[in-house]
């Protein structure tokens, strides 16, 4: 590994010799990789399906549960396909009950410094290959809806939206960028349903204000496909719900918060159905811990609590996570957050979809 990625493994600010001057490097325009990696016709065809069926369970037409699953981040491209493989085969034994779509997640928000996602740093060193990672990240998200497995991502840098936003059928808009203005009149023109997550301290309502921005027409500043600055008129998303993905005081998933977050949305006048993220501090930071709030959750699905309509989950082929910094590393293992191995994964959902059988 280079300095550069060594200076991005600790909290140490630049010198202050360290010069100034900022350096642009051309990036291809939206509609230039578009036309590289096109969406045919049939796959235009398939993904508006995939978008409709995650809208219908969130407006309550389709009573499956949502569920949203993969790494945490993606680093390896072709993990990344065994494991969507691996989901559609799964997909094919639950989906009476579940609707899997895999977490393709290219980009990751960072507190200070770190990797930022195979957009930034596809080759994991530091160099920042922008253009490359855009490619590799168009071409995935791509491949896997190909496969027939709807695809989701956070949405972190407007920017970036612009070359993958054709192929999402989820999206989520992370507990960090909820309360941005930018990114809720980017979720209003998004043809993809949008999870807001709730702050990072457990306040809902940036999150419920977050739908009610989204629901409306907006026009904004923008980049236009031909990547020149453009006026955005968009006409408002309203397939929009909210992510409960606990807070510095605790999780949020038991009973009395579920019960709080409902009143609360319908108090507001938004929608009322809810998605768990197990990870994050629903499981206090232990991956391991992801399967006891899906089981919670699913108690109260069964017990009659229709409006906790989704959950999510970080997996990958293997448990655990790993430092990027290591000479080698491990294949089908997070470099980011901790996850969920395959084998707990399939036999978590498989568990959950035969609940649902029988409630």
């Amino acid at each position: 590994m280079n300095a550069k990625l060594d200076l991005c493994d600790n909290d140490t600010l630049p010198s202050s010799n360290a010069s100034t001057e900022t350096t642009h490097y051309p990036l291809p325009t939206p509609n230039a990789l578009r036309e590289r990696l096109p969406i045919p016709e049939s796959l235009k065809h398939a993904i508006d399906a995939q978008r409709n069926a995650v809208k219908a369970i969130i407006e309550g037409r389709d009573d499956r549960m949502l569920v949203v699953v993969g790494p945490c981040s993606i680093h390896d491209p072709q993990a990344a396909r065994e494991y969507a493989e691996r989901l559609v085969e799964l997909s094919r034994r639950v989906d009476d009950r579940l609707l899997l779509v895999m977490r393709v997640y290219v980009e990751k928000p960072r507190t200070t410094v770190g990797w930022k996602g195979l957009a930034y740093d596809p080759q994991l060193d530091g160099s920042d290959d922008m253009a490359r990672g855009l490619h590799l990240s168009r071409s995935l998200l791509r491949d896997i809806a190909a496969m027939g497995m709807p695809v989701a991502t956070e949405l972190l840098q407007p920017m970036v939206a612009a070359y993958l936003d054709d192929v999402l059928a989820w999206a989520a808009i992370g507990a960090r960028t909820t309360e941005s203005q930018v990114h809720r009149e980017l979720a209003s023109g998004l043809q993809a349903a949008v999870g807001f997550k709730n702050a990072t301290d457990g306040r809902l309502g940036v999150a419920i204000d977050a739908m009610r921005a989204a629901a409306h027409p907006q026009r904004h500043f923008s980049m236009g496909s031909d990547g020149g600055p453009a006026i955005r008129e968009t006409a408002g998303n309203r397939a929009t719900h909210i992510v409960l993905r606990g807070g510095h005081k605790g999780p949020n998933y038991q009973r009395d918060e579920i019960r709080r977050c409902r009143q609360v949305l319908a108090d507001t006048g938004v929608s009322t159905r809810m998605m768990v993220d197990c990870s994050h501090a629903n499981s206090c930071k232990d991956h391991r811990r992801q399967g006891e709030v899906l089981r919670a959750v699913m108690d109260q699905r069964l017990a009659g609590d229709e409006n906790l309509m989704g959950v999510m989950l970080e997996s990958h082929l293997r448990e655990g996570k790993q430092v990027l910094a290591a000479d080698s590393l491990t294949y089908g293992m997070s470099i980011t957050d901790a996850c969920l191995g395959w084998d707990e994964t399939q036999r978590l959902l498989e568990e959950a979809a035969e609940s649902l059988r029988y409630s």
